[in-house]
């Protein structure tokens, strides 16, 4: 019988346990699968629908789009939306809860306009609005036609011209929420409303002693950035009493702090401010919208934990939290239910794109050299072959710890000019053999002691990605937060190799080198060798944030993007493609005129034709090929 290639220990490697290797039932939402040829494939209703991810890429590359390539399927934002609302409509049912649910987008978490105009497009059916953090990102918010019952709320610091533009947007904008975020606004809007005859509907974001968990734990809190104390909103409500504005009050915010990890939290914040609001709701009748800000967590290592790449919750155990407790609190305060809003946004954005680059290189700490010794030989160097011949899975600790040794002498002889490079070279060799053989033993005995964790490291790789990580996943690098990443090809085959991915910016922080896992934290993934064939590897849950927070290190611009939808089970259509930066591109924003840049280098090309070190006809290619380089995308082509 012919023995299939894809056979391991007498099993074939099969696609669950690649999906099970890299978490993508876990993590995944239901939003990714592999199919029966081995590729990553993206559900965007998370039914039978699908795209395959490498034929995709295939296409692209045909028409001259070729990797990095950020993938965006729409159909995604929909889906999140529409479970959201699902959601709390069960919990407001099963708790029978009298009030309503209005979510609405924070612009911050992704203000690109496509992305932007596909939420407000299929949220108009669910009344879905915006939320705006900025002056700029609530000009933004005016471009977009919300429906009529959608909310616009206006949060962050304001000054005056803020202020004024929303209260003047009021005339033609319905449903604008002003939300006081600091004591020294309550004067200027008051004035403002005054002097533009407007009746705006306001807000009061408190600030809680309840805090977050995880990453960001500390923007919560009684040392909270952004909110009133108890004092001062009881301030502001009598400010707004005196100057006949009490009855425009409409809501009262809160936010313990983005991707909170630990459901007991968010149960603990609604609980305090749900007593908050009811006794404002004494004082401020109007008073109807309960905002509980943003912070619905995303299992983005699939462990279901408290970790900070995790939440240890559901939706639907959060939204049931959220209604039963503020449900609670309404009734023995003996007040109406409010409207429950929330600004759930990395929920809403995360899983509708993902970033894919081709892997180009891999290198190796190994090098074979000559294990062969002679009499002649330093000592250490025969020191090194024993040890590479005497060692068995019997015993290789004590061995590994030889050559640890040995590897220190080999250094110092070198450095006090003992031993020659040659010599040097050899000796390197033959302890990377040692160390071959070590990981070899402690595979099979399943040996996971953290002393081997060096030779592990030896006998990874370093992929190169065609990519630039402070471009396309900045939090990676700013906060350590954990992407998963998954091969799009190859999954019905067992991968070879454990590495890191290394990006193409002259940074040594350019480099992957933690990964998702559901027990722990990987220093390494599990990848395939490369071959002749291009090699791919998809980095998800990129919705929210990393487009706004890119950076150009080494002038590696925005990527292209496709945008992606799946018509029926065998059909799929890119609804629209947005080239990446140019050179040229990526120049301007950094002041340079291309006429004035291309005029110099021009220049120089004509003295050093001037001078005879080069030909006119050599000086017409390096011009002409200089001009082209400039419109080219900043990326590498391989």
């Amino acid at each position: 019988m012919k023995k299939n290639k894809n056979l391991d220990d007498g099993t074939r490697w099969k696609n669950d346990r690649s999906k099970e290797l890299y978490g993508i039932d876990n993590w995944g939402s239901g939003y990714f699968d592999i199919n029966r040829k081995g590729n990553l494939i993206v559900k965007p209703g998370k039914g039978k629908h699908n795209v395959e991810i490498l034929q995709v890429i295939e296409y692209l590359k045909k028409n001259r789009i070729k990797p990095p390539i950020l993938l965006r399927f729409p159909q995604i934002l929909e889906s999140r939306i529409s479970e959201l609302y699902d959601s709390f409509g069960r919990s407001i049912d099963e708790f029978q809860y009298q009030g309503t649910y209005k979510g609405v987008f924070p612009l911050k978490v992704n203000q690109r306009k496509d992305v932007v105009e596909e939420i407000v497009r299929v949220g108009r059916k669910y009344n879905y609005g915006l939320e705006a953090g900025s002056k700029p990102e609530f000009i933004e918010s005016l471009f977009f036609k919300l429906s009529p019952e959608s909310l616009l709320v206006c949060n962050g610091y304001k000054d005056k011209h803020y202020i004024k533009t929303a209260l003047q947007a009021t005339h033609f904008r319905k449903n604008i929420i002003l939300v006081i975020d600091q004591v020294n606004e309550i004067q200027d809007i008051i004035k403002q409303s005054k002097k533009l005859n407007v009746d705006p509907c306001l807000g009061i974001r408190i600030r809680l002693y309840s805090r977050g968990s995880g990453k960001w734990v500390e923007s919560g809190g009684e040392a909270a950035k952004f909110g009133l104390t108890t004092g001062e909103l009881l301030g502001a409500i009598d400010e707004l009493k005196a100057s006949g504005m009490i009855k425009n009050l409409k809501m009262l915010h809160f936010h313990i702090g983005s991707q909170i990890t630990e459901i007991r939290r968010i149960q603990n914040a609604v609980k305090e401010a749900s007593r908050i609001y009811a006794e404002v709701k004494k004082l401020a009748p109007g008073l109807e919208y309960f905002n509980i800000g943003g912070g619905l967590g995303i299992d983005y290592d699939g462990s279901r934990t408290s970790s900070d790449a995790s939440a240890n919750y559901a939706m639907q155990e959060y939204t049931n939290n959220v209604v039963f407790t503020l449900k609670e609190i309404c009734d023995q305060e003996g007040i109406e239910h409010p409207t429950i809003v929330s600004e759930s946004g990395r929920a809403v954005a995360v899983f509708h794109s993902m970033l894919i680059t081709n892997l180009v290189y891999e290198k190796s700490i190994i090098h074979n050299g000559d294990l062969e010794v002679t009499e002649d030989d330093p000592n250490i160097i025969r020191k090194f072959h024993d040890c590479f011949m005497e060692i068995t899975v019997k015993n290789y600790r004590e061995y590994y710890h030889d050559s640890l040794e040995y590897k220190e002498e080999l250094i110092n002889m070198f450095n006090l000019g003992q031993m020659d490079l040659v010599e040097k070279a050899r000796g390197e060799a033959l302890f990377f053999s040692i160390c071959q053989k070590i990981h070899r033993f402690i595979s099979q005995a399943g040996d996971e002691s953290e002393e081997f964790d060096y030779v592990r490291k030896l006998m990874s790789k370093r992929y190169i990605g065609n990519f630039s990580l402070f471009q396309s996943m900045p939090d990676f690098w700013a906060i350590g937060q954990l992407f998963p990443i998954v091969p799009i090809q190859k999954l019905n085959r067992r991968p070879e190799c454990m590495g890191t991915i290394l990006d193409m910016t002259c940074d040594s922080d350019g480099e992957i080198d933690r990964f998702t896992d559901v027990r722990d934290m990987k220093d390494m993934l599990e990848l395939h060798s490369l071959d002749r064939h291009p090699y791919y590897v998809a980095v998800l849950l990129l919705g929210a944030y990393q487009d706004a927070i890119g950076d150009l290190h080494n002038l590696f611009g925005a990527v292209h993007e496709a945008h992606v939808v799946v018509k029926d089970e065998d059909e799929w259509v890119i609804r629209k493609i947005i080239k990446g930066d140019t050179v040229n591109s990526v120049l301007k924003m950094q002041n340079f005129n291309r006429t004035s840049l291309v005029k110099s280098v021009e220049s120089s090309i004509e003295k050093a034709v001037d001078d005879k070190d080069l030909s006119p006809q050599s000086a017409k290619s390096i011009l002409n090929n200089i001009k082209k380089e400039i419109n080219d995308y900043t990326y590498l082509d391989f």
